[in-house]
This record gives C-alpha cells, sequence and structure tokens, in this order.
C-alpha cells in the first residue's frame, strides 16, 4: 500500500521514516486554521483536513497528516510570524507549564476510511534568562515552530520538564502513528531507539 505523508515538515518526515521507510510527500497547502472548540479535538479536525486534502490529489494511497499546536492559558500559540513575535511567545512560556498536541489523522483514499487522534504532551520551561533566550532567538530556530521553540534542537535547553510523548512535541507522535497506520494495513515497525 503506498504511504503519502502530507506536510512538507522535515521533522515529520525524519520521525515517520523511522516506523515507515517507504512514502511519498505531498504537502496538503491548506490554509492552518483551528476551529472552534477544545483544542484536541479541534486539531485532530484540521489533521483530517489536511489528509482529505491531499487524498483528493492522490490515487490509491493511504494519507497520513499531522498538526501540532502548543496551548498557553487556554490559547494556541502558532509559528511566530518574526524574531519579535518569537520572543514575545518565549517570554510568555518562560518558566511555566503548557500543552503541546498533536492531530494525526490517516485516510485511504481507495476506500474513504478515515480515523484521527490527538496526543496531548505537557512541558515545563525553565526560568531562562533575557541573554538565553536572546541567544536562542538570533539562530532563527523559533521562526517555523509552534511555540517558538524546539525540544529536538537548541530549544531543548529551554525545557525543564516533560510529561508525555517526545515526538509529540516534535511533530508525529510515533507510537500513536505506528498504531494507526496498522490499522490501514500499512507495514510499519517499532520506532528505532534513540
Amino acid at each position: 500500500m503506498r504511504l503519502v505523508l502530507a506536510s512538507a515538515s522535515p521533522r515529520r518526515r525524519e520521525l515517520l521514516r523511522s516506523i515507515a521507510p517507504q512514502f511519498e510527500v505531498v504537502p496538503s497547502e491548506i490554509e492552518e486554521t483551528l476551529e472552534d472548540g477544545p483544542a484536541p479535538v479541534a486539531v485532530a479536525r484540521l489533521a483530517l483536513r489536511k489528509a482529505r486534502a491531499v487524498a483528493a490529489r492522490v490515487r490509491e494511497a493511504v494519507v497520513l497528516a499531522a498538526d501540532t499546536v502548543v496551548i498557553l492559558d487556554g490559547a494556541a500559540l502558532g509559528k511566530p510570524a518574526d524574531a519579535r513575535e518569537a520572543r514575545a511567545m518565549l517570554r510568555r512560556l518562560r518558566g511555566r507549564e503548557h500543552e503541546v498536541i498533536t492531530g494525526v489523522a490517516v485516510l485511504d483514499s481507495r476506500t474513504g476510511r478515515e480515523a484521527s487522534t490527538s496526543v496531548v504532551s505537557r512541558v515545563r520551561m525553565a526560568a531562562y534568562s533575557d541573554a538565553t533566550l536572546e541567544a536562542y532567538v538570533a539562530t532563527g530556530a523559533p521562526l517555523d515552530k509552534a511555540g517558538a521553540y524546539a525540544i529536538q534542537d537548541l530549544g531543548g535547553a529551554l525545557v525543564e520538564r516533560l510529561a508525555g510523548s517526545y515526538t509529540n512535541v516534535v511533530g508525529l507522535p510515533v507510537e500513536e502513528t505506528r498504531w494507526l497506520l496498522a490499522e490501514f494495513g500499512v507495514p510499519v515497525s517499532a520506532p528505532a531507539e534513540p
């Protein structure tokens, strides 16, 4: 069965490769807006919209889509537009706990069968200094990350504690993705040990 990843994210490609080495990439190119309602439901629905958009363009494939959002004080923090916005997000997150929610959707373009789920992780940020914050922003790394940080790179130094799935925070909860793909008949393997 042909597997298509509906994402241009290099992080999602890397994580998916750990369980399903053969797949194609076809980005969804839809507007990424969350619907009203509980964040775990809204982000799963957004992932499903992405999967549907790609499934309409591909034939004979299982389409995997995902979307990740950072929630602080009930509000979603997306990707910062610029360094100023990244600084503001990182100041809001400093010393506080937030949720990282990833919605995952799988759709079989042959049958129309679809399934989705969401995974929630809790992250507590360290009480980092302004100098540390500025040094991180200067790397440019925060600009394409929800919440303005990436736990898997230099942004990991800003994190004090993680409760839940590490790969969820990176952008694709590998275990849940593996289970969903297996339900759709996609051959998957156990993720490689880090």
